[in-house]
């Protein structure tokens, strides 16, 4: 069977970060911006499958998947936010060239992407933040339904039972199409060459001898660190804070899985920052409402983030021609912001 990269024009490709990255690359002009993409909690390179190609017209386009998602395994790295953070950096470093990139990031992947600029200002030019996980003020919960679904993952032992329970009885595309419905206003706004990639990933993904218990373990881990990211916001507080590079935040108005109280918190704290609020769209602006999103990314580029795009545009010739088996050694560090819960 094809792959779905290539058969839609993309390339996929492999970095050595610690074990086995597996990214997709959009293409692009070699003299455009680096750009990396990094998607949210249970997504992949997929989640980009629509808004990549339009921002391919200008930049050079990546999309990674983190440890424990997509196609990369979590090998002895943890899925969790730190440990994807660590990987996030060795990435950058394996195919920018040692040059900043542009890095696009939605809800987790927006704030693993605002760690790693506090954490290294010299790998990123700027930022693009898609409905980011960001502190939310007084902690405010999001949909009911959501926060059910949260408060099962995070228990001990329950949340694995429940997605493995989940696997048995739906579908993959009834699995996928009730994901779009938790994080969209309207899935069928959501492009269906887009739907049908993220089925065909799961189905592979699926297919895996072993990859079930090893997929609900990740994402176990990851969503219990998110959330004590959220729930104890020092670290993820000073991060937004300490961000010096130009950073354009979109959030959808009617976001269930991260309330739009924490795009007004971020925009108050942080008034260099661009912040745009999207009508009727929810958690997944770059695929609900691709159009407004690119030409939002676009007019930014040209205006507040021209800088940003011109410091990228000397990574984009490191990335040109994939880089294979480059191999990234990154420390090891705890996870300060999982929640003790077992």
């Amino acid at each position: 069977m094809k792959d779905i990269d290539q058969a839609a024009g993309r390339e996929a490709r492999w970095a050595d970060v610690d074990g086995p990255v597996h990214y997709a690359d959009f293409g692009g002009p070699a003299d455009g911006p680096l750009v990396v993409c990094v998607h949210g909690l249970g997504a992949s390179h997929t989640s980009w499958w629509s808004l990549a190609p339009r921002l391919a017209k200008r930049s050079r386009v990546l999309a990674l998947d983190l440890a424990g998602f997509g196609r990369t395994p979590v090998g002895e790295r943890g899925s969790d936010v730190a440990a994807n953070t660590r990987l996030l950096a060795g990435f950058l470093a394996a195919v920018s060239g040692g040059a900043p990139a542009l890095l696009v990031g939605n809800s987790m992947g927006g704030m693993i992407s605002v760690l790693q600029a506090a954490a290294d200002p010299g790998s990123v030019a700027g930022l693009v933040l898609i409905s980011p996980a960001l502190p939310i003020p007084r902690l405010r919960p999001p949909d009911p339904s959501i926060l059910g679904m949260f408060t099962g993952m995070v228990l001990p032992k329950v949340g694995s039972l429940v997605l493995a329970r989940r696997r048995v009885r739906y579908t993959t595309e009834e699995l996928v199409g009730q994901a779009l419905k938790r994080t969209t206003v309207d899935p069928r706004r959501v492009p269906a060459d887009a739907v049908a990639a993220m089925v065909a990933l799961s189905a592979e993904r699926a297919a895996a001898p072993g990859a079930g218990l090893a997929s609900d373990t990740a994402l176990v881990a990851a969503t219990r660190s998110v959330i004590g990211q959220i729930a104890r916001p020092g670290r993820l507080a000073a991060a937004v804070a300490a961000v010096a590079a130009p950073t354009l935040l979109v959030h959808g108005r009617q976001d269930r899985l991260v309330p739009v109280a924490a795009a007004r918190h971020a925009a108050a704290r942080r008034p260099d920052w661009q912040v745009e609020l999207l009508d009727d769209c929810g958690h997944l602006p770059q695929l609900e409402a691709v159009d407004q999103t690119t030409a939002l990314i676009d007019s930014w580029l040209d205006g507040p983030g021209a800088a940003a795009a011109t410091a990228a545009r000397a990574g984009s010739a490191g990335a040109a021609g994939g880089v294979g088996d480059t191999e990234v050694t990154v420390p090891a560090a705890r996870d300060d912001g999982e929640l003790a819960l077992s």
